[in-house]
């Protein structure tokens, strides 16, 4: 993509565990976590940096899908439209990573054999740590073999509060 293409719209939405940041390029999140807005733009690569951000305080679906899953409806984020660049193996472990229902969780060997590749746990684990676009992309609900929650690239304070709120338990950090 040039420099010339439209600018990335950008927000900040409140939750309890800290502003989740989403990045968007014409309706589609291609960034978002719990970190600020810049955090989650150098994430990106150079040609999408080049195109610059636009601060919008709406992102519109983008926005209403995070205030229903903050709402209760813990599969509204499921829908919302995501692109993010990976190879092959990665980019079926993340489609298949948004079939785990909400709430719920598999282990990396689980993620890789229903991705395709039942001896690619650790490369079930690289996806995870390299997805973009959580929780839209819920790697959360990734969890090691013994069923401990393993890393999470924000913490695994927030990997847990999503899990329990996926699962209608009331938490705090």
């Amino acid at each position: 993509m040039s420099s010339t293409a439209a600018p990335l719209e950008v927000t900040e939405v409140g939750t309890p565990v800290g502003a989740l940041a989403i990045v968007a390029d014409r309706g589609v999140v291609v960034a978002s976590g719990f970190t600020s807005v810049e955090d989650q733009v150098g994430r990106l690569g150079a040609a999408m940096r080049a195109r610059g951000v636009v601060r919008r305080d709406d992102l519109g679906a983008l926005t209403d899908a995070v205030a229903a899953y903050l709402g209760g409806d813990a599969g509204a984020l499921d829908a919302v439209p995501v692109r993010q660049p990976g190879g092959e193996f990665t980019q079926e472990a993340w489609r298949v990573m948004r079939m785990i229902p909400a709430g719920q969780t598999w282990t990396y060997t689980e993620l890789a054999a229903k991705a395709g590749r039942p001896s690619a746990a650790r490369a079930a684990g690289s996806a995870c740590a390299r997805n973009l676009v959580a929780p839209f992309v819920p790697c959360h609900r990734v969890v090691r073999a013994g069923g401990s929650l393993g890393g999470y690239y924000y913490g695994v304070q927030v990997k847990r509060w999503l899990l329990d709120h996926e699962r209608g338990v009331r938490s705090v950090l």
